[in-house]
């Protein structure tokens, strides 16, 4: 017993302690070929004239080609192997530097990433392995702006940024823009002529797709993951192939869609309008550029009535470049309760008696901006009356007005008699009673309204000649008429409903034949 209890007494002093790993490092074992590599790689330091002759030696015992030809090969891929192993181990071997040294934790690079535009977040993922796992986060691309100055950007591109989003996907802007935005009361056009790049912008270069968006661009909103159900911000700018079909099916994927700008588009007014009543009764901000100024007849009472009952939210309504009649506007601003800003400029057959009486009712009392550039019959008697209006204490609200006509403004009885320097308008009067609204009024001092007219009628013509190339089957006589027709009525009251036939638009039978014509 007593030699028992000595065993198990002394087995505990006898026992060793357990080694820090600090002061016991775990030694890396090395199979065989790790060591050859090693040996191999020490080869390095020699001489590239001593490799060279050692490999011919071994070349030059092989018996047949065959054999000298299987041994070439095994030193390529070998050389490849090494070469791909030691690009990825430099890649860790940064990434692990980087994630040591850069500042900020992952979450608030994704925050900067954010941030940053589409072309320097591509430069940022292709940085690094660390940069990329970051740029890849759905919220980096929550804002999509791919517009440009040329043809530079496919499907393929809005498809891959798109899905990066997801449901993430909060703005999308695409399309060819011809500067920077236009500011607050500028009426410059921001239709731009896409036609007139070259084609080596356009075609495509070394198997990749063109750089020109087509009507199916905007399909990935529709998705199997839905990026575009949350989508507030949609803007399309000059993007020549895209029709009212593919905005219909775009649309319906966008139902929480709040701000809608469509410039330079070959779509109907009156089609898009009722896409956007069924589909996106939220909207707040709708801006829509004609492509072809004056020749859209095409909105219909019935359609503004719609508009004013489904999408009553509406806050900011822009009409420009198209062919209104002031009943119809009249029916806008008076049901639009909310509305507070208004821009109808290069807009044909207003007049202007819309404004009569509108500051002291329910809707149009808050109006806070009012634009009329360059609407070809506004008339200098209904403008003398608003300003009266104004003076009277109408319009409170109102603090940017817009009279401005680059032909004058037209007279009472005829049209065609510009008004340039009037003395009906009490402009000066405005200015200093109503020192808080900015007044536009710049007329010139003599008109040269003809020649716009010339121009205009050789614009027509230069478009009735386009259809007559694409289709030997359509007569020349329908374009010539359709055309025609909404330029007449322009010498009257501008106040009649236009047939929805007037309205020609062409369209392309395919996506695949544009990249066969390319």
């Amino acid at each position: 017993m007593d030699a028992l209890f000595q065993v198990q007494t002394s087995a505990p002093s006898t026992m060793a302690k357990r080694p820090c790993p600090s002061q016991n490092p775990r030694v890396p074992t090395f199979t065989q070929m790790d060591l050859l590599l090693d040996a191999f790689l020490g080869l390095s330091d020699s001489p590239s004239i001593c490799i060279d002759f050692s490999f011919e030696r071994l070349l030059d015992s092989l018996p047949s080609d065959l054999d000298q030809s299987r041994l070439i090969d095994r030193a390529l891929k070998m050389g490849n192997f090494l070469l791909e192993a030691s690009k990825r181990s430099a890649r860790k071997r940064a990434t692990k530097h980087n994630s040591v040294v850069w500042a900020l934790p992952p979450d608030l690079t994704i925050k900067v990433f954010s941030m940053l535009d589409a072309q320097s977040l591509c430069y940022a993922t292709a940085t690094c392995s660390m940069f990329h796992k970051c740029a890849m986060d759905p919220s980096c691309y929550a804002n999509i702006d791919l517009t440009t100055v040329s043809p530079r950007v496919n499907n393929a591109v809005v498809s891959t940024m798109i899905h990066r989003a997801g449901n993430s996907l909060q703005s999308l802007k695409l399309g060819i823009v011809p500067g920077p935005t236009a500011s607050l009361g500028s009426c410059q056009p921001l239709v731009y002529n896409v036609t007139s790049f070259s084609w080596n912008d356009k075609r495509s270069r070394q198997g990749k797709e063109s750089s020109v968006l087509t009507r199916s661009c905007l399909s990935p909103l529709g998705g199997a993951s839905t990026p575009g159900m949350l989508l507030r911000t949609l803007h399309l700018y000059n993007i020549e192939r895209m029709d009212n079909p593919s905005l219909r099916g775009a649309f319906s994927a966008c139902p929480s869609l709040l701000d809608l700008e469509i410039v330079g588009l070959h779509v109907e007014l009156r089609q898009t309008l009722t896409s956007v009543i069924e589909n996106c009764q939220f909207i707040e901000r709708l801006f829509f550029e004609s492509s072809k100024t004056g020749r859209d007849d095409s909105l219909k009472s019935p359609t503004c009535v719609d508009l004013v009952q489904k999408c009553p939210r509406i806050v900011s309504l822009a009409l420009r470049g198209f062919k209104l009649h002031d009943y119809k506007v009249r029916i806008l601003l008076k049901g639009l309760r909310k509305l507070k800003y208004v821009d109808f400029s290069t807009s044909y057959s207003i007049t202007g008696s819309f404004l009569r009486n509108l500051g002291n009712s329910i809707g149009g009392n808050l109006l806070e901006v009012l634009i009329l550039r360059d609407c070809m019959h506004l008339k200098e008697v209904e403008v003398a009356r608003f300003m009266t209006s104004l003076l009277a204490g109408d319009f409170k609200f109102l603090r940017h007005l817009d009279i401005s006509n680059r032909e004058g403004l037209a007279s009472e009885g005829d049209w065609y008699e510009r008004c340039y320097n009037s003395r009906i308008i009490p402009i000066e009067q405005v200015i200093k009673e109503r020192p808080d609204v900015c007044l536009l009024a710049d007329f010139p001092s003599e008109g040269s309204y003809f020649e716009i007219e010339q121009m205009l009628e050789s614009e027509i013509n230069s478009d009735i000649s386009l259809p007559s190339q694409l289709s030997n089957q359509t007569s020349d006589s329908m374009f010539i008429s359709s055309s025609e027709s909404s330029y007449n009525s322009d010498q009257g009251s501008g106040n009649e409903d236009g047939r929805d036939a007037s309205y020609v638009i062409f369209e392309e039978s395919s996506d695949e034949v544009d990249f066969l014509a390319l």
